[in-house]
């Protein structure tokens, strides 16, 4: 990413998988912002290496952040916290109130069985075929950037167009 000049926004704590990620980025000489709620600073060690920390008061403002911050959503493994966040900007893509492109990392089929269930759901008319859709299945981190890119590109929104949904002022 940081080679790519892409900046990564995510949730701003040092730890885990996703510290890692930051950590690559800012050795690759990326920008990476962290948003992290003001309770969650000391439990999931706040990274003060970032380019930039901001810590909110919610987990609402938290996730409001950095979806108004990101161009495109991608889920690595992770836990409970992973799957939320993944649900609410794949729903908040059904309900149009963003339009950017979410994807899931599908190292070694940690995502296959959340997607077989996505499938099964449309077969039983649960959800719609369009709205299974807006989660793609990427199985290569090579093909993250470019995917997203892509996609990002063929659903930007106009210049200084909001999201519904978000003050952004």
């Amino acid at each position: 990413m940081g080679r790519s000049g892409v900046r990564l926004v995510y949730g701003g704590g040092s730890v885990g998988l996703m510290g890692v990620v930051a950590d690559a980025a800012l050795a690759a000489g990326g920008e990476v912002l962290g948003v992290i709620p003001a309770g969650l600073f000391v439990t999931e060690i706040g990274h003060q290496g970032l380019t930039e920390l901001v810590e909110v008061g919610s987990m609402h403002e938290r996730k409001a952040r950095m979806a108004a911050e990101a161009d495109a959503f991608v889920a690595l493994p992770g836990g409970l916290g992973t799957l939320e966040e993944l649900a609410e900007m794949a729903t908040w893509a059904q309900l149009g109130i963003h339009a950017k492109p979410v994807a899931v990392l599908d190292l070694d089929g940690f995502w296959s069985p959340l997607l077989a269930f996505l499938d099964s759901a449309v077969a039983a008319g649960y959800i719609r075929p369009e709205h299974r859709a807006l989660v793609t299945r990427l199985t290569d981190v090579d093909d993250v950037l470019p995917t997203l890119s892509r996609m990002a590109d063929a659903t930007r929104a106009p210049a200084g167009a909001p999201m519904l949904g978000f003050d952004e002022s």
